[in-house]
């Protein structure tokens, strides 16, 4: 019996922070032949709540060639990030279970406040690990000013 093996790509990945909090985003892709079960996301060895991570489901027509765009509004005090034309409203915040992905599929992720991110961190090397039921994708990227 043959069986496929998980092959993922972690893309697209930025964390910023201010001194309001902080912010990380990147794209996941499923390049495997088969579907998967996101089951965590650790940022700096810290597992991140699912009520602080958003996703968006990629459609065909969408372009997400670009790269995240942080949105910072004084008013609000708030963080977002966009990636072409897809507005944050559009992002799901489910907030309390894995996330299935299917084979050939593209997901945004966003996670707002990701622990132990402060204004010192800025420059600083930091991992950002997706954790699937089989395995584990790790990358590195540097912590962003988002002033």
């Amino acid at each position: 019996t043959r069986t496929t093996t998980e092959d993922a790509r972690v893309s697209k990945y930025h964390i910023w922070v201010n001194a309001s909090g902080s912010m990380g985003a990147f794209k996941l892709q499923n390049l495997g032949g088969k579907d998967i079960l996101i089951d965590k996301v650790v940022i700096r060895g810290v597992s991140c709540s699912w009520a602080d991570v958003a996703y968006y489901r990629v459609q065909e027509l969408d372009d997400v060639t670009g790269d995240f765009v942080l949105n910072y509004s004084l008013a609000d005090d708030a963080f977002n990030a966009t990636i072409g034309a897809i507005s944050p409203a559009d992002w799901i915040t489910d907030g309390d279970s894995d996330i299935p992905m299917r084979s050939g599929e593209t997901i945004l992720f966003s996670v707002a406040n990701p622990t132990n991110i402060g204004l010192d961190d800025i420059g600083t090397p930091i991992s950002i690990t997706v954790f699937t039921n089989n395995a584990q994708w790790i990358i590195e990227t540097n912590v962003e000013s988002a002033s």
